[in-house]
């Protein structure tokens, strides 16, 4: 089945491969039915997340999508989890649903790892301090490499050039970070920027969106939490 992942109150982390979203109340993440995925949540976090069988449902996207989740949307997310709702009035609620989830252009944060010993050395100790400012040139010496031949590996085996790999492996650490309501500072520092401008320029770049919009407060919409 289909399904629309969405957090009520909260933030959720969505790991499908090497890919992974943080959903604040301002965003959801449709799934298409078959593709293996892990949900967790932050304390608090109340997740609305309705199924949909693929014969009945109009979208036809192959890959985990993200979207926005306005005030209709919310509604809807919150009338469809109604107990005992009544299956024409859930079919109409369905159809009003699919005219409101439309693609967002903004990007998860792929981070697939190297599979070369040399490069993946070089990987796993950015992702365990991604503040870590060694120039490729000194992280191909210490693997005993040459930066052509690590930016090779990095690109031929993650699919990523090796500084937007580095720039991914930043951005995730700080992620959790900016879900927990932390200044963009703080998110900054753990992400190794050396000013919060930076920072904010980065994940605008690669995300598609600024910090402030993806983790924008969640609009009220007068709907129950309970």
């Amino acid at each position: 089945m289909h399904q629309l992942v969405w957090a009520r109150r909260g933030v959720l982390t969505v790991h499908l491969g090497s890919q992974v979203w943080f959903l604040p109340p301002t965003l959801a993440l449709w799934i298409p039915a078959g593709l293996a995925h892990a949900t967790s949540g932050t304390a608090q976090t109340w997740m609305r997340s309705p199924y949909f069988l693929p014969p009945c449902c109009p979208i036809r996207w192959s890959t985990a999508t993200l979207i926005a989740v306005g005030p209709l949307l919310d509604a809807l997310l919150d009338h469809l989890v109604t107990p005992g709702l009544p299956p024409a009035e859930r079919a109409r609620a369905e159809s009003v649903l699919f005219d409101q989830v439309h693609p967002l252009d903004a990007g998860a944060l792929p981070l697939p790892m190297p599979t070369d010993p040399r490069a993946l050395r070089v990987a796993e100790a950015l992702v365990a301090d991604p503040t870590d400012a060694r120039t490729v040139q000194r992280w191909a010496a210490d693997v005993a490499l040459s930066p052509r031949t690590l930016r090779r590996m990095f690109a031929a085996q993650t699919g990523l050039p090796f500084e937007q790999w580095r720039r991914h492996a930043r951005l995730r650490a700080a992620m959790p970070a900016l879900a927990a309501g932390l200044p963009v500072s703080a998110a900054a520092r753990r992400a190794g920027y050396a000013t919060p401008s930076a920072f904010v320029a980065a994940f605008h770049r690669t995300v598609g969106m600024p910090p402030a919009t993806y983790f924008a407060p969640r609009r009220a919409s007068g709907a129950p939490e309970s």
